[in-house]
């Protein structure tokens, strides 16, 4: 999806990645700054500069307008799959059923002040879940159960605040990183237990702008302010250290013996040690 001043065009690229396919341009909608699309289907949900409050849902095939619907603040993001649709604003979520006529299921409010609209909302229909910062000072994430409708579980991911959040495909795995950008993890949804993760890099700050996870969930992309993206591949657990290539130098072979031996050393500097 590309978004302009003068509308927003939809791109296909299920058969050639290198060859972009538009499959449909909107001209008659202007200043637009959110599009979010169901999966492949024709529903396209679109928010304007010109009305930040007010979110539109089409029809594109059908080339109709099937409703439009109004808010107290300024739309942050749009998420949505087969089951609901997540509108969030900077004090609250609000939580549509996409099979019910679009009725409000449930507001979240009260969240702790949220200016990038940062969160994410599990493809399944069976295991739907949200997930979005539960503070300000460190980098807690909430998660919660948007067809059972309450919290599931509170997961202490970062020390720093939160920058990016996504979901694997199965909805079992959660990733994320903080503004200070040079970590990744990825911990279990149902029992917030620690799964593994990357160092991005070693620079002091750095931008994530979105994690995204391969259909299989075994590789996990990052795309960061330094103009690249890091692929991962999610084969080991903070406590299985990667093994040695035969090649590798006394360095890297003491780097493993101090990962090895950080059990008995303090929490904070082993953190250090396996990064």
């Amino acid at each position: 999806m590309l978004s302009a001043q003068t509308g927003y065009d939809l791109y296909s690229i299920e058969n050639d990645i290198d060859q972009l396919q538009r499959t449909f341009r909107d001209i008659e909608h202007t200043d637009i700054c959110i599009v979010e699309r169901l999966f492949s289907s024709s529903l396209v949900v679109i928010v304007s500069l010109l009305s930040p409050r007010k979110l539109r849902l089409y029809h594109i095939k059908k080339k109709t307008e099937i409703s439009i619907h109004s808010y107290t603040n300024t739309i942050l993001s749009v998420k949505l799959n087969r089951k609901r649709l997540v509108i969030c604003l900077e004090d609250r979520l609000y939580i549509h059923s996409l099979k019910d006529d679009l009725s409000v299921k449930w507001v979240i409010s009260n969240i702790p002040s949220n200016p990038s609209g940062l969160s994410a909302l599990s493809a399944r229909e069976d295991r739907c879940y949200i997930a979005y910062p539960a503070t300000q000072r460190s980098g807690e994430v909430q998660i919660f159960d948007a067809i059972q409708l309450k919290n599931k579980i509170l997961i202490p991911a970062h020390d720093n605040p939160l920058a990016s959040l996504s979901f694997n495909q199965q909805s079992t795995m959660l990733a994320s990183a903080s503004e200070k950008g040079t970590v990744i993890r990825v911990h279990n949804v149902d029992d917030g237990q620690f799964s593994c993760e990357f160092r991005r890099g070693y620079a002091l700050c750095v931008d994530i702008y979105s994690l995204s996870f391969s259909l299989d969930s075994l590789l996990l992309a990052a795309s960061s302010s330094t103009e690249t993206v890091h692929v991962f591949k999610l084969n080991q657990t903070k406590d299985e250290p990667s093994e040695l290539l035969p090649n590798q130098s006394l360095g890297s072979n003491l780097g493993r013996a101090l990962v090895q031996s950080s059990t008995y050393i303090s929490s904070h500097v082993s953190d250090m040690l396996h990064q």
